[in-house]
């Protein structure tokens, strides 16, 4: 039996409510492919505010760095937003994907067709649309220097934010990047604003000179303004986008709607080495927590996302993908993705279904 220990952020509103799903699909993954999941839960968030007073505990940080792998919910709640920057939520999460040494976001965008019509776009445009978006995570202008609001001798403030990148960030990602457009339909689109920007520059100049290690990929360029029209004009004409930090921050969201719910996609971040953290990329949804409304599924995809990138069991990420459209087939929906005929469910009767699900697969 193969083990693994696994590091369990629940954090906020929904996050318990959804984790308990996901737990309990893996367990029941681990029954039929032989695997043993040693969990172990951490604080993380608002939760961990709350407890220890920081957003990012250190003992939180070497309970994920000791672990194969690391399953985020959710974190943050409107009572933080005025705390101090490096109080808040969000501040946590940055701060533990520095700390992994998690610099590559991968977030798929792809169509359900059982849920196209959830789509705000025409059918014909978003039918078939499967993307993946590489973001990178740990530099850019969330984390170049100088950053900060100064004062001018004239006494007026002056924000500023850095964006920078050196060469073996860029590099770093790109391989990233093309590894997995490799595996999927080789072909890689780099997002940059090399027309106005010298990182820009820099960052298509060595996307180009590592092209020259994958010629079986073919690579194009794209200015990011660009990139968001083209994302809601003709989306099927991406397979794998790489860019950087704050480009990939907006692109993997607007690509996120292209499928209809928010609630529905999943994300993995990862490193050269050590566990990845693995997350829906919706919220915390603090306006209904506890009241058993929250869709479940984002966070199990997120669970099968771990299995495949993480712990390297594909055949078991793969059943958990089958058992999510099997339920949609049987139109159970959630409240978010509630249509005409369907049955309504919620967070925990969505969990018993994939269960269901799940075992008709063994019998």
């Amino acid at each position: 039996m193969t083990q693994y220990r696994i590091t369990l952020l629940s954090g906020d509103g929904i996050g318990p409510e959804i984790m308990a799903v996901a737990v309990e699909v893996l367990k029941v993954i681990g029954q039929q492919f032989n695997l043993s999941f040693e969990f172990q839960e951490a604080l993380m968030g608002g939760v961990a505010i709350e407890a220890k007073g920081e957003p990012l505990p250190a003992e939180t940080v070497e309970i994920c760095k000791a672990s194969d792998a690391v399953l985020l919910a959710a974190i943050g709640d409107f009572k933080y937003d005025n705390l101090p920057r490096h109080l808040r939520p969000e501040t946590g999460l940055l701060g533990l994907r520095s700390a992994l040494g998690l610099f590559a976001n991968l977030r798929p965008a792809k169509i359900l067709p059982q849920l196209i019509d959830a789509s705000t776009l025409k059918r014909e445009v978003v039918e078939g649309v499967d993307i993946m978006v590489v973001r990178e995570l740990t530099g850019g202008i969330y984390f170049g220097q100088p950053k900060g609001i100064f004062a001018t001798e004239s006494g007026e403030k002056r924000g500023v934010n850095t964006m920078a990148y050196t060469e073996a960030e860029i590099d770093r990602i790109g391989r990233i990047a093309f590894e997995t457009a490799r595996k999927r339909w080789k072909k890689l689109c780099s997002v940059d604003k090399a027309n106005v920007l010298d990182v820009s520059q820099l960052w298509r100049d060595r996307i180009i000179a590592l092209s020259a290690e994958y010629p079986d990929v073919e690579l194009s360029h794209m200015y990011v303004d660009n990139a968001a029209m083209q994302l809601v004009r003709n989306p099927r004409q991406f397979d794998t986008i790489v860019t950087g930090n704050l480009f990939g921050d907006i692109l993997s969201d607007e690509a996120a709607m292209l499928t209809g719910s928010i609630g529905m996609l999943p994300s993995a971040s990862v490193g050269a080495a050590g566990p990845g953290l693995f997350e829906p990329v919706h919220g915390s949804a603090p306006d209904i927590a506890g009241q058993d409304k929250a869709n479940p599924l984002a966070q199990v995809l997120s669970a099968a996302m771990m299995l495949k990138y993480g712990l390297n069991q594909p055949a078991a990420s793969d059943r958990i993908e089958q058992a999510v459209l099997q339920v949609l087939d049987d139109g159970k929906r959630t409240g978010d993705i509630m249509a005409e005929g369907m049955t309504a469910l919620g967070c925990q009767g969505m969990g018993e279904a994939l269960i269901q699900a799940l075992n008709a697969s063994q019998a």
